[in-house]
């Protein structure tokens, strides 16, 4: 049997970290639930310490990147099999988990794709055009064809595991992960899931900061696609 951690990055997510929470425990009641606290000025620690959660508590705000490599590492140094990624806002739905394990089984990194087959989730034209440019550089850069590399709903066997906890991009990482792992002979592989529209909370990208975020992480994804593997 698997060991699993769920590892949850947070911040000022207490309206909705417990119901997160509630559905990852009907789903897989045998893994264990990590939430990173990143820093959050609101209840988020205590509401998901006293839903059944671990709570690791930043001492201030890191970001996704900052939070998932410290999820990696302790799921590493705890001797996880599986560590999957999910978010804390209530978008990404546990009834997907079951088949992302199953398929990690025999791949180093199984991704929740929005787009590999039609679902219900629709969303703005500024990050659709946002996701099939990443989707179509990093499809470029590595060979091997993706429809949702910014996706944050994916599930990482040992391998990625190790690499992970050793190397996370910092800033909006999920895209630039995706390379270094090709660039590490990974097994990749992306399966449908669907996500819903946000209910609670607000999304910290903004109009400018997605500007930022597009060049930014090209540069970076070009860097990568280069840089020899360590």
């Amino acid at each position: 049997m698997l060991k699993v951690l769920v590892i949850i990055p947070a911040f000022n997510e207490e309206l909705s970290i417990r119901r997160v929470i509630g559905e990852i425990q009907s789903q897989m009641p045998a893994a264990d639930i990590l939430v990173i606290n990143d820093g959050s000025t609101d209840q988020t620690a205590e509401v998901a310490g006293n839903a059944g959660a671990k709570v690791l508590s930043m001492p201030f705000n890191v970001g996704i990147g900052g939070g998932m490599q410290t999820g990696y590492i302790y799921a590493r140094d705890h001797g996880y099999d599986v560590a999957v990624q999910m978010d804390a806002d209530g978008q990404h739905n546990a009834a997907d988990l079951p088949k992302l394990l199953d398929m990690v089984r025999e791949n180093d990194l199984v991704i929740g794709s929005r787009f590999l087959e039609r679902t219900a989730y629709r969303s703005s034209l500024m990050r659709k055009v946002g996701i099939r440019f990443f989707s179509m550089l990093v499809s470029l850069v590595t060979g091997q064809r993706f429809t949702d590399t910014t996706s944050g709903f994916r599930a990482a066997g040992r391998k990625v595991i190790e690499l992970y906890a050793d190397y996370y991009p910092i800033d909006y990482p999920e895209v630039e992960s995706i390379v270094y792992l090709a660039r590490r002979k990974c097994r990749l592989v992306e399966i449908k899931a669907e996500m819903r529209q946000r209910e609670t909370g607000k999304s910290s990208i903004t109009p400018v900061k997605s500007a930022y975020y597009m060049v930014k992480v090209t540069l970076s994804v070009l860097v990568s696609a280069v840089r020899s593997p360590r």
